[in-house]
Order: structure tokens, then C-alpha cells, then sequence
């Protein structure tokens, strides 16, 4: 039996909006704080992973990977901003011949420079507290009115992702192996025209191994993800639509992220690149790792606070969304974080088991949310485990969770917000774009949606498959760009001029 957890199972909030009165079920931000030792260390938490066939005009040749970490950004969250973690290892991993391996790391290494402005005040230099020193405005790469520059690396690996060559990834303009990121919105006082300033960071980048090169963004962005949070989290405080069905059910709730960023490090990469032979889909999950060992210094004295050393230890990991938050049992989330998809069999009652569906029956069962009794739960092994069979199944395939992608499916010209469930096979689960609403299509097939359909149950098997399960946060393409880096311009800390 393959491996793994059902992803679905996700939920927000959940208001069916066949319901009346009051109806909800508990819903998660994708990957934000979902794990215990990771909401210690937010640098390195990882909020969502995005895999798409690109449908900017012109680069159907190519796929886009987004990895976004540092969860739930108050765009206002100065002096210090969010820049990453100079100690940690980020890394993107892509398994191209279903064997719950990766074949293909992308890793980033962050460097931050302080460059030290000063102002001379009494006459003494004295250092500023700031990451702007107050010079102009911010407009240029690596401008002279910021004080802190951020730098970063990226290395590829093929085969084991510790394995002992690594090559890097280079400027396409240039042939530099470091590149520069963007100093967060602080404002438009500081920086006037954000846009423009982010977009000379987007770098056509030389890949070893690949004959085309590819392109790359890391930099903030306004967080494309849309749930509904708080009234989840307040024992599922939600009052779906008075009457017994409202096709306004879907955006009747507030998106508790409207208001926040993230940081994205984006890929476009040749399909060519990353495909293996005659078999067309990858697979594809983000992780971050931190040294082994960690001893504080007591004296910085200018320094670093820390003294980092070891080997890799991996403390996030991020395939489908949210998985860890409500799949996982609380005892396992940081087992999970720690593991890799080849030994996800160790997990495996979460999905064929899963506890989300009974929840929401408990809840919600007198209003017709009856759970499927379908187990082992062959359906969500396909979606979530497997590929969906004729969609993105890989021929070989290891049963393991992460994102995977079949891409031979050919863009879609207008895209489904519901993706497969809603006929448009070229989103989720296959692969996941931007106006996916994950949340959405995982509460519909955790409750049996595809027993509706015949895919490895029939309708019997799932009472309430038919019901069209939301969490009222709407979200579709219109919410993101149409071409690279797709992700939207973050919400500046300051709007005042």
C-alpha cells in the first residue's frame, strides 16, 4: 500500500453551502506555524509550495516551482524586516521517475552584510539602527541607501541531496554566481516604485545540466494564499449562509491573509531540464534544514549571536498543502517535518484513516456532513499519495506525498479555481498553481468527491461527496500576475508619502 497522508483533508473552516445555520470545520493556513519546533523558527518554515506548467505567453516550455517561506509577514514587522537565515539550508527537490527520491536539488544559502552606515553625530561616527540609512530613495540592486546588503547562492545536486558534487547556478547576464535580494516593502517613502525595484531582481539564470536557461526570483511577496483563520481557530465560529444554498457561500467569509506577505524563492526551469526520459511527470516538495548544533555566544561584541556547526539536520518539509496541520497527529508533526517521502510508509493510517473527515461528521452530521466509509482510503492514495491515474501517476510510482505534476497537460487557457474536480486538469492536484483554491478542492475530496466520480469509490461510499464544502475565503487566477514571478508585489509597511 503506498505510503503516506492524505493531503486533503486540509479543511478551513469548512461552511458546505448546502447547509444553513451555523457550519464550519477546522481549517489551517497552508504550512504557517504547523509543527511544533518549527513555530520556534519561523525563518525556516516553509507556508506553501507552488509547481505549475508556466502560462505566461510564450514559456509553456517551461515549469514554475515557488517555494515560500517565513509565514504570516505584518508588512509594518520593522526594524529588522524578514530577511533569511544566513544558518539555515533551503532546498527544492524534484523526483523525476516516481521513486520517492529526489534526482534533482535546487539548495539557496543566504548571506546578510551589514554594511555599516553611519552618521556622525557631536563629531563621532556612530552606527544607525537602521536597514535604511536615509539616503534616497531605494530604486536600484544593492542601493547605496541600504544598509543591509542580503546575498544568496543557489547550488544544484543531482542524485542524493548530500551527495558530494554540487554545481552552481549562475547569471545568465554576467556569469556571477551570487545574486541579490530585495529589501523588503518598507514603505514608499523608501521605496517609491516597488515593482519596478523588485523586477531587476528577476535573473536569467545558466543551469548545469540543462542546454536552456532558466529564470529566478527570491524576494518578498504579498502571500497568495486565502483562509479563513480566525473564526476557525475560535472552536470553528463560523455562520455559513441563512439560506439552504447560496451560491455566494464561497467568498461569504474573510481571507485572514489578505493583509499578509511571504518569501518566495521562484524557479522557472526548462521542462526539458527537468523531466526524465519518456516519463513526463515530476514530483516535487521544499525543505530547510539547520546545522546539528547550535552554541550561543554571550558576547557578540558586533559578532554573530550564535555559533552554528554539524551536519544538515532537516526541520521543514513542504509537498502538498496542509498536510502537517491536519493530517498529522500532533505526537508525529515534527517526525514528519524531519522525513523524506521515501519513508513516508510510516505514516500511512493518516491518510487511509483519516481523523479530519470523522471530525467534521461529529460536528456537523445532523446537517448531513457524513464522512466516507471507504477504507482504507484508496481514493485519497491515489490524489494525494499516488497521482491520480491518466493525470499526473507516474508509471513507476512509489506511493509517497508531495506535489506532482504531469507536464504533457497542456495549459489551460481559462483556468478552474477548483482545478481537476472542477474539469480542468491543469491544476490541482496536478501540480498547483496560484488561483487553486486548495482549501476548497481538499475539503471536497476529503468528504468524497471523487467517490462521485467513480476514481477508485463509487458514490456510495461517501453520503456527503456531493456537497460543495468551502471555508467562504474565495480565490482564484485573478488573485495572482499572468507571467513571472506570477506572486503579487507585497503590501508595503507604510502607504504614507
Amino acid at each position: 500500500m503506498p505510503s503516506f497522508i492524505l493531503k486533503q483533508t486540509c479543511c478551513a473552516a469548512l461552511v458546505a453551502s448546502a447547509f444553513a445555520g451555523v457550519v464550519a470545520t477546522p481549517a489551517i493556513a497552508s504550512s504557517h506555524r504547523e509543527a511544533p519546533f518549527i513555530s520556534r523558527h519561523p525563518k525556516v518554515d516553509a507556508t506553501d509550495l507552488y509547481m505549475f506548467k508556466s502560462f505566461e505567453t510564450g514559456r509553456s516550455g517551461f515549469v514554475t516551482l515557488v517555494a515560500n517561506y517565513q509565514p504570516l509577514q505584518d508588512a509594518y514587522g520593522g526594524p529588522n524586516y524578514f530577511s533569511m537565515d544566513p544558518d539555515a539550508l533551503y532546498e527544492i527537490h524534484i523526483d523525476n521517475d516516481g521513486d520517492a527520491k529526489e534526482d534533482l536539488t535546487f539548495q539557496f544559502r543566504f548571506t546578510n552584510t551589514n554594511k555599516d552606515a553611519q552618521f556622525t553625530v557631536g563629531g563621532k561616527k556612530v552606527s544607525i539602527p537602521l536597514v535604511i540609512n536615509g539616503g534616497g530613495d531605494i530604486a536600484t540592486v544593492n542601493s547605496p541607501n541600504s544598509n543591509l546588503r542580503e546575498t544568496y547562492q543557489v547550488s544544484v545536486v543531482r542524485g542524493d541531496r548530500r551527495g558530494p558534487t554540487r554545481t552552481a547556478v549562475t547569471n545568465a547576464d554576467g556569469g556571477s554566481a551570487t545574486f541579490d535580494k530585495p529589501v523588503d516593502n518598507i514603505g514608499n517613502k523608501s521605496i517609491s516604485n516597488y515593482a519596478a525595484y523588485a523586477a531587476k531582481h528577476v535573473y536569467n539564470i545558466n543551469i548545469p545540466g540543462c542546454s536552456l536557461p532558466g529564470r529566478m526570483f527570491v524576494g518578498q511577496r504579498k502571500d497568495p494564499f486565502v483562509v479563513n483563520l480566525g473564526e476557525t481557530f475560535d472552536l470553528i465560529n463560523i455562520k455559513a449562509p441563512a439560506t439552504a444554498f447560496d451560491p455566494n457561500a464561497e467568498s461569504a467569509a474573510t481571507d485572514s491573509l489578505k493583509d499578509a506577505n511571504v518569501t518566495a524563492l521562484e524557479l522557472e526551469l526548462p521542462i526539458s531540464c527537468v523531466t526524465n526520459g519518456t516519463e513526463k511527470v515530476i514530483g516535487a516538495w521544499t525543505t530547510a534544514s539547520l546545522r546539528q548544533g547550535r552554541l550561543i555566544n554571550p558576547p557578540p561584541k558586533g559578532g554573530a549571536a550564535s555559533k552554528e556547526g554539524g551536519a544538515w539536520t532537516q526541520v521543514s518539509r513542504l509537498g502538498m498543502p496542509l498536510v502537517n496541520e491536519v493530517v498529522i497527529g500532533l505526537k508525529d508533526k515534527d517526525q514528519f517535518n524531519s522525513s523524506k517521502p521515501m519513508n513516508d510508509k510510516q505514516f500511512i493510517d493518516y491518510v487511509t484513516n483519516p481523523t479530519l473527515p470523522a471530525l467534521i461528521e461529529v460536528l456537523f452530521g445532523s446537517a448531513g456532513a457524513k464522512a466516507p466509509t471507504n477504507f482504507p482510503r484508496n481514493d485519497l492514495v491515489a490524489t494525494f499519495l499516488t497521482g491520480i491515474k491518466g493525470v499526473n501517476q507516474p508509471a513507476n510510482v512509489v506511493g509517497s506525498e508531495m506535489l506532482r505534476l504531469n507536464t504533457d497537460t497542456p495549459v489551460a487557457t481559462t483556468q478552474n479555481r477548483l482545478g481537476v474536480i472542477g474539469g480542468d486538469n491543469a491544476g490541482f492536484p496536478n501540480g498547483r498553481r496560484p488561483g487553486d483554491d486548495v482549501v476548497d478542492i481538499e475539503l471536497r475530496v476529503a468528504m468524497g468527491r471523487l467517490c462521485t466520480l467513480n476514481i477508485t469509490c463509487v458514490p456510495g461510499d461517501a453520503p456527503a461527496g456531493s456537497l460543495d464544502f468551502t471555508d467562504g475565503a474565495y480565490l482564484d487566477s485573478s488573485f495572482s500576475d499572468a507571467a513571472f514571478p506570477y506572486l503579487r508585489t507585497p503590501i508595503a509597511g507604510s502607504l504614507k508619502h
